[in-house]
């Protein structure tokens, strides 16, 4: 017993360190190593093992990532070290004043070796790892006392779960930030935008946002990422420097900018000054937000020689940045249209640099910021690139405004076809509800292109204007009507080279899956997983143009409001023609393929109530083992899955004989 004990637990650790990997590959090289099939496959045959082996240790268990039940409040956990808040200017040259209280504080006159990095914009977090275990996290707090957001943080897939060492230290306090990609940061903003939502201001208030919510799902939902840099309390490990602990805490799996020569060290103040420079010449083009830079000094003996002053180390000092802004006027307000119908407000200002780029153009997002900023047509007006990346007003200068202005208020009919804009109760922005609205239709034309959804690569968001304007397209399946002769005799600057790869690529993209083409469509609030979802359901397009209410709620993961924009999209009698049109071009779709030989092939599934993991990612195990997800309560049902709150569906299977297990039992079959 004791034997197969071991074999046991040495399988589940070769499966955890796999799959933390595979993690640290794809979350913080950003260089994945297998496809997301295998990771789901894998995935799942860690948590059959886990379910069938109840007495494993789960503590480091990548299983333990997807966030728990809500908390009702965070609880307050002291620090064995306070954190510290650092003195800062906005002057390179007090880096020179720094160096030269330091040197005074050692009573030396020696060049002094400084560790020089980037300072995050973000919130900081310390992790506490015991014998390598990550046992806590705590925000910063006042710096004495912080709140613990564990569950939250956990759900970060570049965190390391357990240090990447046969060796650990028994205490280690590691420090760091919590952030958001610039990238990742646009996504979720246009997620937002499009579900109705109020957007974020800037990636830090997204990510503080995120690890303060007490249902550590929301955090889990979020593209949070973490890079640390200090140390609080620490037992069994004593490094001598800034520069040796941030490697060692590199080599234990730790995330840290991948971006060379972000980090440096610096022998006196000359050389920080020069890192100070081009670091700030960089700073547009880092993948993430930062606000200065951090000089330490590098000796870990000189920095406890040195000691505190007030609550600051005497031995470091943020040097920031300035902030990217300037002032420039309103020219005009105009109201756009996007994909989903969205109109929103653009500010069209005379143009000005800010961050070495020229801005001239600034989004007021909807007519509550208008009201609230009071941004008027002809407004001398402050602004900054957010988050380094998007244009946004940051003041107007009323001093300076005209004394004719009037406030502007955004249209009640679409300004480009005249359609009356409605505005749902729970939503913020005003939408034109006209699917052949000319503006929905480029923008639903430059989505349909795209790389995710059917990856007509020579085609850009110029070449389609164009191609409207010019009256060559109107709706998809114009894209396959046309001929390289079109492109040469109808548009300017058009190359027989160039007209000839357009051709080629939409050739190429005929072929393609059922998920990308409903993807590709653009139907509001369906994404790719709900794409992939109804294509999964449903099997073929025409199923999908017949679908009724009632099936498609019974689409795992697709609520009501769901349900009801795809039926509105399906009932709508033009763009239904519009699709029939396309698929007479020949497009090629590809039918959802399902493993013939797992071990739930040839059973029917269907899933009610809310399970311990997502729904979406409970439909994509069984599929993979060989299940097939069933569409409604029926007497050819294998299986009904209840979670909790099961609803209607439950009573109806009990009623028909039909066999409820919970998703525990599932993953028991797939171990058998």
């Amino acid at each position: 017993m004791a034997k197969n004990g071991q074999g046991q637990h040495r399988q589940h650790q070769v499966l955890k360190e796999k799959i933390a990997e595979y993690d640290h590959q794809y979350h913080v090289l950003d260089q994945p190593q297998i496809s997301d099939f295998e990771y789901d496959q894998l995935f799942s045959e860690l948590l059959a093992f886990e379910k069938a082996h109840p007495e494993l240790d789960l503590s480091d268990s990548p299983t333990q990532r997807v966030g728990a039940s809500p908390l009702d409040a965070f609880q307050k956990m002291p620090h064995r070290i306070a954190m510290l808040s650092l003195s800062n200017s906005y002057s390179p040259e007090d880096i020179t004043n720094f160096d030269e209280r330091v040197r005074k504080a050692l009573r030396s006159e020696e060049t002094v070796q400084y560790f020089c990095e980037p300072k995050f914009d973000g919130l900081a977090i310390e992790l506490i790892y015991e014998k390598g275990l990550l046992v806590r996290a705590l925000t910063r707090g006042d710096g004495l006392v912080g709140e613990d957001v564990t569950t939250n943080i956990k759900t970060i897939k570049s965190i390391p779960l357990r240090l990447k060492t046969s060796n650990p230290p028994s205490l280690l306090e590691v420090r760091g930030e919590v952030l958001i990609f610039k990238k990742d940061f646009a996504k979720l903003n246009e997620s937002q935008q499009e579900a109705g939502l109020v957007t974020f201001a800037n990636p830090r208030n997204a990510a503080a946002g995120a690890i303060r919510q007490l249902d550590s799902k929301i955090a889990a939902s979020r593209p949070l990422r973490f890079f640390a840099y200090a140390l609080g309390d620490k037992e069994g490990f004593d490094p001598k420097s800034q520069s040796e602990l941030e490697d060692q805490l590199e080599n234990w799996g730790l995330p840290m900018p991948q971006e060379k020569n972000l980090r440096q060290t610096a022998l006196g103040p000359e050389e920080c000054i020069s890192y100070y420079h081009r670091i700030e010449k960089l700073r547009s083009e880092l993948p993430f937000d930062i606000d200065g830079v951090v000089i330490k000094v590098n000796s870990f003996r000189l920095q406890e020689d040195l000691g505190l002053v007030a609550r600051s180390p005497r031995w470091a000092t943020a040097a920031k940045y300035k902030p990217s802004q300037a002032e420039t006027q309103i020219e005009d307000i105009q109201v756009q249209i996007g994909r989903t119908g969205a109109l929103t407000p653009v500010a069209i200002m005379k143009p000005v640099k800010v961050g070495g780029v020229t801005i001239t153009h600034a989004t007021l997002h909807n007519q509550d910021e208008i009201d609230r900023k009071d941004v008027r047509i002809g407004d001398f007006v402050m602004i900054q690139r957010a988050g380094d990346v998007i244009p946004d007003i940051m003041e107007v200068l009323l001093a300076k405004r005209p004394k004719n202005s009037v406030p502007f208020v955004i249209p009640k009919n679409c300004p480009s076809c005249g359609s009356l804009a409605e505005k749902a109760e729970e939503e913020v922005v005003s939408r034109c509800v006209n699917p052949l609205c000319p503006s929905i239709v480029k923008e639903s034309l430059k989505h349909f292109v795209s790389r995710r959804a059917m990856n007509i690569d020579k085609v850009g968001d110029k070449l389609i204007e164009a191609l409207v304007d010019a009256g060559l397209v109107h709706f998809f399946a114009d894209f396959y009507l046309l001929k390289k002769s079109d492109l040469l005799e109808k548009l300017e600057r058009q190359g027989e080279k160039s007209a000839e790869n357009i051709i080629t690529s939409i050739e190429k993209s005929r072929k393609t899956s059922l998920a990308k083409l409903i993807y590709a469509f653009g139907i509001r609030f369906v994404g790719e997983q709900t794409a992939k979802a109804l294509a999964d359901h449903f099997g073929t397009l025409d199923r999908l143009l017949e679908a009724d209410e009632v099936s498609l709620l019974s689409v795992p993961d697709i609520g009501p409001k769901v349900a009801s924009s795809v039926l509105s999209w399906i009932q709508n009698p033009k763009i239904v023609k519009e699709v029939h049109r396309l698929m007479d071009q020949n497009i090629e779709v590809e039918k959802p393929q399902r493993n013939q030989n797992g071990k739930l092939s040839g059973l029917s599934f269907l899933i009610t109530g809310t399970l311990s993991i997502k729904r979406n990612e409970a439909q994509e195990i069984i599929e993979a083992n060989g299940g097939k997800i069933q569409s409604a309560v029926s007497s050819k049902l294998n299986y009904l899955v209840a979670g909790s709150d099961p609803g209607s569906k439950l009573v109806k299977a009990e009623s028909l004989g039909v066999a409820v297990i919970d998703w525990e039992q599932v993953l028991g079959l797939i171990e058998k």
